[in-house]
């Protein structure tokens, strides 16, 4: 009986998030992972398990890298507003410059997988409550600061903005550029 091929799985965890953020959860077969990541299935299942959680695993580390640059930005002292700007006008770069209009792994998997993989539902819930944590703190903090009017509610504008920016991962999928620079400057209209 032969060895199974020896692989780093961070690398190929990494390679698998690639793989399913491109063609999404139900387009990708273990076939294409195991093309992907060169290794093979049983190794794919002994170390990850099946797809299902190797989709949930590359999910949580695409979620991991993502808070990463957000709660960068958003916990930098001094004021807050222009970092919350700064996100709003990342999103929607990013978004208009995606040529493979791969959108966001979160918001992908809302779309695709919810309401029936309740599993993933809860991992994509997590992430996008930890963004609106952040911003909400933030917000909360441009507010003490003077950055913010008193009768703007943080945690509200928080929930808009999360939602404004999974929204922006959509509709950047449409060929239509105009959507989201008009949908953007109303969006920074609210943080005046």
């Amino acid at each position: 009986m032969g060895r199974a091929k020896e692989f780093d799985p961070d690398v190929a965890l990494r390679a698998a998030m690639e793989l399913f953020w491109r063609q999404g959860y139900e387009s990708t077969s273990m076939q294409d992972l195991v093309d992907h990541l060169g290794v093979n299935r049983a190794s794919i299942y002994a170390t990850f398990g099946g797809k299902h959680e190797l989709y949930l695993r590359a999910l949580d580390h695409y979620a991991e890298l993502t808070d990463v640059l957000v709660l960068s930005g958003l916990s930098k002292a001094g004021p807050v507003l222009p970092e919350v700007r700064a996100l709003v006008r990342r999103y929607v770069r990013e978004s208009l410059q995606d040529e493979e209009k791969r959108g966001c792994l979160v918001t992908n998997t809302v779309v695709e997988l919810l309401p029936a993989d309740t599993v993933a539902g809860r991992r994509a819930e997590l992430s996008l409550d930890g963004l609106e944590m952040v911003l909400a703190s933030a917000l909360t903090r441009a507010q003490a600061q003077g950055e913010l009017p008193e009768d703007r509610d943080p945690r509200a504008l928080a929930r808009f903005l999360v939602t404004f920016l999974q929204g922006v991962r959509v509709i950047a999928k449409t060929p239509d550029p105009r959507r989201l620079l008009d949908a953007e400057r109303q969006a920074l209209s609210l943080l005046d």
